[in-house]
């Protein structure tokens, strides 16, 4: 009797494991882009996002990502230029818009999600820091695990940046590859949190 019991356990657990794992995580990565920067680094993102294993993305202008989108997603990068140090005022309205769509759903906005942040700049102290600082307050605010970026170097990063004013012009190499790694690290995280969550 002992043994048939553990085995109706064993498979209890296999089942439910299963019905976890059909189940992708969701990450909608949202930006603004004007000249076209931020969305080649948004591209770069999703393509380490992409590829883990058991995560769906959704890449999506601010303006694009819909209410479903928002609250359907078990992590959301924002990716914004930067306007006069700080995020472009089509990020910010993303923020607001949100946090409105989770308020509306939960008391609980963005507990138990992820959130994370990268931008681009025309000049090296334009205000990168501020600006990805202003989005993870936010963030925070909403009751989200905020995940940093780790850089080339191999120290942590409030998230990746490109400086798109240099020579040549523009999202080079090196921030793609930055991108990338946090993109993989970024969906990794998410998922290994979600999988730890507890209904």
């Amino acid at each position: 009797m002992l043994k048939l019991a553990k085995r109706l356990a064993l498979v209890a657990l296999l089942i439910a494991g299963a019905g976890t794992a059909a189940s992708p995580v969701r990450i909608l990565i949202a930006y603004h882009s004007q000249t076209g920067n931020t969305a080649k680094l948004a591209a770069a993102v999703r393509e380490g996002a992409a590829s883990v294993a058991g995560v769906e993305v959704l890449l999506r202008s601010v303006d694009e990502a819909g209410t479903e989108d928002i609250v359907k997603s078990d992590g959301i990068l924002l990716g914004t230029p930067v306007h006069w140090g700080n995020l472009s005022a089509e990020s910010k309205r993303f923020l607001d818009r949100m946090g409105e769509v989770l308020g509306k759903t939960s008391k609980m906005l963005g507990e138990g999600r992820t959130a994370g942040v990268f931008c681009t700049a025309g000049s090296i102290s334009n205000g990168q820091e501020m600006a990805r600082l202003a989005a993870i307050a936010a963030f925070l605010d909403m009751r989200f695990m905020v995940i940093g970026g780790v850089n080339d170097e191999g120290f942590g990063s409030l998230g990746p940046q490109a400086v798109t004013g240099g020579s040549p012009p523009g999202v080079n190499d090196r921030d793609r590859a930055e991108a990338r790694r946090f993109g993989e690290r970024f969906a990794r995280l998410t998922w290994q949190f979600r999988a730890g969550a507890k209904p």
